[in-house]
């Protein structure tokens, strides 16, 4: 692939810091989007929380303009997102839902906005959706509408008219549970096992990008981790 350049949406998180520095070591130059500069990136791009949804998308467009003075991407990545509980009785529940479609469904939309204008043809083109939401998820209703957005996106995104540059690769990856430093202090009594190291799910990425592995264009890619080995289940 020419185009050795990944923007990661989410960049400075754990799974995002995950992805920059597993691209890093394979010397693509890398662009972070987050709230907060990744060290590790080659350039970062800043949001901030206060921005409207129109206003984060402008200034992400903007930035990533000029950061990429013509250059174009070999792979986007969006890996932001959150987690928040509640069911329809939960005095927080619209607070919560709001909450869930800025941190998924904002950065997955500017997200395919950016791979439109600035992702090289044969692209790769991610999202991160969550397995609970391919059903019912009564105790998170706001994190499950949220995800199963980001899923529809993915589908819509592969279809034919969307806008994409020829031949991008857009995939969902769904996990259960990754095993991040925040999981394992606030569910220490869990199976670790059954959890997604996330250098695996860096490395698919980079597999996909550089087309190690096929892929087909508008999977979701359920990441399934028992007695630390993963596998993967496509829909």
């Amino acid at each position: 692939m020419a185009a050795k350049h990944v923007l990661v949406y989410g960049g400075k998180g754990a799974l995002g810091s995950a992805c920059v520095s597993y691209f890093k070591r394979q010397a693509w130059r890398v662009t972070s989007v987050d709230l907060v500069v990744n060290e590790q990136a080659d350039s970062n791009v800043v949001v901030s929380t206060q921005d409207s949804w129109q206003e984060q998308a402008r200034k992400v467009q903007e930035q990533v303009n000029t950061s990429l003075s013509g250059e174009k991407l070999g792979a986007v990545i969006c890996v932001a997102g959150g987690w928040a509980g509640g069911n329809a009785l939960s005095e927080d529940l619209v607070v919560a839902a709001d909450l869930m479609w800025r941190q998924s469904v904002w950065p997955a939309v500017i997200s395919a906005k950016v791979a439109a204008h600035h992702l090289a043809p044969n692209g790769l083109l991610t999202f991160t959706g969550a397995l609970p939401a391919l059903g019912a998820t009564p105790g998170m209703l706001g994190y499950g509408m949220a995800k199963a957005a980001v899923h529809q996106l993915t589908k819509s995104l592969a279809a034919k008219g969307s806008g994409l540059p020829n031949n991008t690769s857009v995939v969902g990856l769904l996990p259960l549970t990754l095993d991040t430093e925040a999981n394992r202090k606030f569910m220490p009594e869990a199976d670790h096992g059954s959890w997604t190291p996330l250098d695996f799910f860096a490395k698919l990425c980079f597999d996909w990008a550089v087309k190690d592995k096929a892929i087909e264009s508008g999977a979701l890619v359920q990441l399934v981790t028992k007695k630390g080995e993963t596998s993967l289940v496509i829909e």
